[in-house]
């Protein structure tokens, strides 16, 4: 069987992508023996002021990780590398989504050019782009064998910066570890205080200028002007623009049509607002790709979603949501009121179901099985 080390933030730290390695560790422990790698310092606190770790949700836990990397620190590379070296493994995968990361990876590789690396691209540039960003991240993905993507659009920045890259591109898989008690619609609304036969929109995840809450707030007076039964539930950590929004509310007059739960979810209150919710809207103005559609479609959810990044390669127009153009509330609105005017709830889950396999970790596998093989073949 062959040997894997898969390097990446694993429980109990925060986040989508600690989600996504741990999945990642999980299901190809099925098919190889895995060692997962993690950080015993991911970001220093100067730079990330706030709590890393969740300790809350244990569904994520990979038993045996090894939390060994302090990404500031060079001789701490040296030690990693080491430790890789005895574990002498087929491959490397790596997850890739900021360029702070750079200096640590170039390092890190440089010392195990042995071993083939593929990186897993979660976004290739970073969404709040800087100086030196892509001279920083093309020193680090020159050093890959192989590259997994999310989007198209990752596909193509990829590009740009390596030279014929060995690369498949393939959709997010589902996260399901978020149903812990499997609770229904009903008893999850009793818990948020929501009346049954409300219609209720979800917005979810950390509050950035890209992610395009505002455009939903514009929508809000149009669509209540359909269906004034109809709610915005916000649920998130938002910044230091939080005035912003709350104004932005007033303005619309929806104040009584918008509630916003303010600050990190830990993974176990999770669950509630996506039970509770009737549909769940991505109004961004930008994205590669985004983990929150695949836990709406993990609780059989649609999705309304702009026309950004990958967001339309996973979701169907009209089968499982509906998909706008960006930064355009009268779309948005009409695309809401749509789908409660034609009833569509039912039919949409059943959509969401029946791609089930689409999103399922084994096709992961199959992906990582490919590019394993095709960097073997490069070798000989």
């Amino acid at each position: 069987m062959k040997k894997l080390v898969v390097i990446g933030p694993v429980y109990p730290f925060k986040g989508g992508i600690s989600h996504y390695t741990g999945g990642m560790v999980k299901n190809l422990g099925k098919d190889y023996r895995v060692h997962a790698i993690s950080y015993k310092m991911q970001y220093p606190k100067i730079l990330f002021k706030k709590e890393q770790r969740d300790y809350d949700n244990d569904a994520f836990r990979i038993d045996g990780a090894q939390f060994l990397i302090n990404t500031a620190n060079p001789f701490n590379w040296i030690s990693v590398a080491k430790k890789i070296k005895e574990i002498n493994p087929d491959a490397v995968i790596i997850q890739w989504w900021h360029p702070y990361f750079s200096p640590c990876y170039c390092g890190l590789t440089s010392l195990i050019k042995k071993y083939p690396v593929i990186f897993v691209c979660h976004n290739v540039f970073p969404h709040e782009r800087f100086p030196l960003d892509r001279f920083l991240t093309k020193s680090v993905l020159k050093k890959g064998r192989a590259y997994i993507t999310h989007s198209k659009s990752d596909t193509d920045d990829l590009k740009t910066i390596v030279e014929n890259p060995l690369c498949e591109t393939t959709v997010l898989p589902t996260f399901n570890a978020f149903k812990i008690r499997n609770i229904g619609r009903k008893e999850a609304r009793e818990e948020i205080n929501t009346p049954d036969d409300k219609k209720l929109l979800l917005f979810f995840g950390f509050v950035r200028e890209y992610k395009g809450l505002k455009h939903i707030i514009r929508a809000m007076p149009e669509i209540i002007s359909a269906d004034s039964n109809t709610e915005l539930l916000v649920v998130g950590e938002f910044g230091s623009d939080k005035e912003d929004y709350l104004n932005l509310i007033r303005e619309c007059g929806v104040e009584a049509h918008v509630r916003i739960v303010d600050g990190y979810i830990p993974d176990k209150e999770i669950e509630k607002y996506f039970a509770s919710a009737d549909i769940v809207v991505l109004p961004y103005e930008s994205a590669t790709q985004s983990g929150i559609v695949q836990i709406a479609y993990s609780f059989e959810k649609p999705v309304i979603a702009t026309r950004v990044g990958g967001l339309p390669d996973v979701v169907s127009d009209g089968k499982t949501g509906y998909i706008t153009e960006p930064c355009n509330p009268s779309e948005l609105a009409k695309a809401v009121i749509r789908y409660f005017s034609e009833g569509k709830a039912e039919q949409f889950s059943e959509n969401v179901r029946s791609e089930a396999y689409r999103y399922s970790w084994d096709r992961m596998n199959e992906t990582v099985e490919r590019l394993l093989e095709k960097t073997d073949k490069n070798e000989k």
